[in-house]
């Protein structure tokens, strides 16, 4: 049976989902064989084409002949209804919100449910980002992070591990290797415009178990942010303390932007 999750995710049965991929896959077609094609039993076709007649998404050009409304125009059709719902529930919602001052402090799990919420974030910055990533998640969230960039987002990146230099306020945490032995994973720290913040630790063996804080919280975000500011100052005291190094000029445009941005 051809399925599709998205058509079902619009509200259409399994069957008639079946159905119309099918005669969009081989058309025009009769029942007989949009029943072989679709896996669905003949005694049934009929009755998923009535439907599908009733809904404008297929056409009897003949008798017993079948077409399919072209994709591009089921796609403006659902494109044009999901619109339609989304302001209406909007508005829905503007009558029984409650004003409030409070931001809640809300938990993720799920590698997948946190990348989500990481790519919606960086996708909605609109002035900085301040991220702590290991390469791992870099590399998965790094063509978000260079849109964000070039639509004149400040990027401020701590690196874990060796990474691609692209961003002039960028740094490479001096205790990376040892740092995923203390805490016992790979962190994702993503804090965007002093108004949102991602920050959990994805732990070894268990990454979709582990707890992750998402939250627009004031002090919260503030105080993580501070957080991430600090571990430019661990890069500069490393340098010149442990190493007995010189920052570099590059370096030292990054300590008095770092130094200067409240």
């Amino acid at each position: 049976m051809l399925e599709s999750y998205i058509m079902t995710e619009f509200g259409f049965s399994q069957y008639e989902t079946s159905c119309y991929m099918a005669l969009v896959a081989h058309h025009p077609a009769n029942g007989s064989q949009l029943s072989k094609l679709s896996g669905i039993a003949r005694s049934r076709i009929y009755d998923v084409l009535n439907t599908l007649s009733r809904k404008g998404l297929v056409f009897e050009i003949e008798p017993g002949k079948f077409v399919p409304l072209p994709p591009q125009e089921l796609k403006k059709r659902l494109k044009s209804q999901f619109e339609s719902n989304l302001h209406s529930f909007e508005q829905e919602l503007e009558t029984v919100t409650t004003v409030t001052e409070y931001e809640y402090i809300l938990t993720l799990k799920g590698h997948d449910e946190v990348m989500r919420k990481a790519v919606e974030i960086i996708d909605h910055a609109k002035t900085e980002l301040y991220i702590r990533l290991f390469p791992p998640c870099g590399k998965m969230l790094a063509s978000h992070i260079d849109k964000a960039a070039a639509r004149g987002v400040g990027i401020r990146y701590i690196c874990m591990g060796s990474m691609p230099h692209k961003f002039e306020i960028q740094i490479e945490h001096p205790d990376a290797d040892n740092l995923i032995k203390k805490i016992g994973g790979e962190s994702v720290d993503i804090i965007a415009d002093k108004a949102e913040a991602l920050i959990g630790i994805f732990e070894l063996g268990k990454e979709d178990l582990s707890p992750f804080i998402w939250t627009r919280n004031k002090w919260f975000v503030i105080g993580n942010r501070d957080s991430l500011k600090h571990d430019f100052y661990h890069y500069f005291l490393n340098k010149t303390y442990d190493c007995k190094e010189q920052l570099t000029a590059a370096e030292e445009q990054i300590y008095e932007f770092i130094k200067q941005d409240e």
